[in-house]
């Protein structure tokens, strides 16, 4: 996983036109018969061949071959993606993807290096804070309405930069809007050093050769990057905050697949656990273990009165669970001894 803002200079250079001009020269060896028709504004697909001098290389597009000067970081097997820039009085093309890293080798170990060093260090904060200090449900109503109440949550711990990496790609894929990804803390610099990736993508593409210059995590994020690496390690997500104004609320999101499968099938096993200490209800935590379509359900209470008003309300839950496909396997109440 690469820093926000090694990542950001790199998407910065996907999404701006800041590609190399690449002139291409017929091999003294090709067939003069070749059929290759160009466009300008074509895409075509090239394999790189033999070096024939030093970042220059044989490169060959459907059955033609020529010399072009690529990248350094281009190898002999890479395949290429070429733009047709212009066709006279040479042929031109930009370069629009290798199958190479667009980060160096340099970069990477930098980079790898910076992170071994922060996942060693102490986790200030082991949970995620909401972006927002406001409870997620400020509404007057008396109670919450619970399916706007979990689309609240959803989007809590979606804009909560934990996974601001995939974000990106699905940005640059058009699957995410830019207002969404202004949203999480990557994109809420305390100072001016940055303008964000989005911001910059219209401006001058120098600009993002100033973030491969130093990769320096800025220190409002660091704790953010710490809690990413602890995510990918134990495969689990916790999140804390106010569900609404003076209700705390724990919520953990983990995977419990197994890491090898025997048999080569894929199935997912997620359990979510809210924990809440309720006015009349006391410590409640409540437990779901999904695998496949079916759901557990699992309740943890602290006296025996609050275990049967949860019991009474869990056939309803039940009940509403089953009418909208998802069948529940098991339901458990727990009386939990207090310490």
């Amino acid at each position: 996983m690469l820093p926000a803002n090694l990542l950001a200079a790199t998407l910065n250079r996907l999404a701006v036109p800041d590609k190399p001009l690449i002139t291409a020269t017929p091999d003294k060896n090709n067939n003069p018969q070749s059929s290759l028709k160009l466009a300008i504004g074509q895409q075509v697909q090239g394999t790189v061949q033999a070096q024939v001098a030093p970042n220059v290389f044989q490169v060959r597009i459907a059955d033609q071959v020529m010399q072009m000067q690529l990248p350094s970081f281009v190898r002999s097997g890479d395949m290429v993606t070429l733009q047709v820039v212009s066709l006279l009085p040479r042929l031109t093309f930009s370069l629009s993807a290798t199958s190479n890293p667009v980060s160096t080798s340099e970069q990477l170990s930098s980079t790898s290096r910076m992170l071994s060093s922060l996942s060693q260090q102490p986790i200030d904060q082991h949970y995620v804070k909401p972006v927002q200090q406001a409870p997620l449900w400020v509404s007057t109503q008396s109670r919450p309405d619970t399916s706007l109440l979990a689309d609240k949550l959803h989007n809590a711990l979606s804009h909560s930069g934990l996974f601001y990496e995939s974000h990106q790609a699905q940005w640059i894929a058009g699957m995410r809007s830019t207002p969404q990804l202004m949203q999480e803390p990557q994109n809420q610099l305390p100072s001016q050093q940055t303008n964000s990736l989005i911001s910059n993508s219209g401006s001058n593409p120098s600009n993002a050769v100033t973030y491969n210059t130093a990769l320096v995590i800025p220190e409002h994020l660091q704790n953010l990057v710490q809690q990413q690496l602890h995510t990918l390690e134990t495969r689990q997500v916790l999140w804390q905050g106010q569900a609404w104004q003076g209700q705390e609320m724990r919520w953990e999101v983990r995977d419990e697949s197994p890491r090898h499968h025997a048999n080569g099938e894929q199935q997912g096993q997620w359990v979510t656990e809210l924990h809440l200490d309720l006015p009349h209800l006391g410590s409640v935590t409540a437990r779901l273990s999904f695998n496949g379509n079916a759901v557990n359900l699992a309740f943890d209470a602290g006296d025996e009165q609050t275990c049967n008003k949860l019991g009474n309300a869990s056939a309803q839950l039940v009940s509403s669970l089953n009418e909208r496909g998802i069948p529940v396997v098991q339901t458990r109440i727990n009386r939990t001894e207090k310490a």
